[in-house]
């Protein structure tokens, strides 16, 4: 326990360093608060652009406030995910190009306490993010378009963080597997992108993917109520995420005692 704190510590202070604490809240905090203001301004937007008859009014029915929370998951989903890959990308595979990791571990360092501590300041990073993000988002959403139920907004928002936390834990799984940061962003990103369209387009056969849990999110956002697949897939993606911290931990303990033995 005491190697983990330790260790933990060391990721928060790199993370002050290389002031991820700050831009990664920020990406999310403008994402979040672009959606309800685009949403509201969204007619005056368009007549500011002109090219409608004389005498014509672009009328469009303002969204419902779950419609807006759903469309800020859109967002996240889509800029915001790519933000948290890139920011992690080298987590592991960074360290060991520069020679970091070996110094880590010629102490007593155990290897599962170096990715435990990893893997949950990454995970907390991306949780603060998000959920300043979506506070700023629900804010303006509330004075702007109107009242939601906070339950439901708050049930979404924790099942949409899990599959962030899936997300960071991929990223994790390949910085371990992988030398190079830029395969490692793609195949995450790949991936990543793969399992949300096969659960858009194929609802029937992947309701119970990680990838459905933005869906799942959203859905619940604008109905007040889970669709089918909807447990099943938080429990497939929780299973998901402890597999693939584990297979994690079991292939950086394997390719570092061969670095060791050679």
């Amino acid at each position: 326990m005491r190697q983990f704190l330790i260790l933990f510590k060391k990721e928060w202070m790199e993370t002050l360093r290389n002031h991820k604490w700050l831009w990664l809240p920020v990406v999310f905090m403008i994402l979040g608060l672009t959606q309800p203001l685009t949403s509201y301004y969204f007619a005056d937007i368009m007549e500011s652009f002109g090219g409608l008859p004389e005498g014509a009014v672009f009328d469009m029915p303002q969204p419902m406030a779950g419609e807006v929370l759903a469309g800020t998951l859109s967002q996240f989903s889509q800029v915001g995910m790519l933000v948290v890959v890139l920011a992690y990308m080298g987590t592991v595979s960074q360290e060991r190009t520069s020679g970091a990791l070996s110094m880590v571990l010629v102490k007593p360092v155990s290897h599962e306490a170096y990715l435990l501590a990893k893997w949950v300041q990454m995970v907390l990073m991306t949780a603060i993010a998000f959920g300043l993000g979506f506070l700023l988002s629900a804010y303006y959403t509330y004075l702007l378009i109107g009242e939601f139920s906070i339950g439901t907004a708050a049930s979404g928002a924790m099942v949409y963080l899990v599959w962030l936390i899936f997300a960071v834990s991929l990223v994790l799984f390949l910085s371990v597997v992988l030398t190079k940061q830029a395969a490692v962003a793609f195949l995450s990103l790949g991936t990543l992108l793969v399992l949300s369209f096969l659960s858009m387009y194929a609802p029937e056969l992947f309701a119970w993917s990680p990838g459905a849990l933005s869906g799942h999110s959203q859905h619940l956002f604008m109905t007040n109520e889970v669709d089918d697949g909807f447990w099943g897939s938080l429990i497939v993606s929780g299973v998901l995420i402890a597999a693939l911290l584990l297979i994690s931990i079991g292939v950086f303990k394997k390719s570092e005692l061969v670095v060791k033995d050679q």
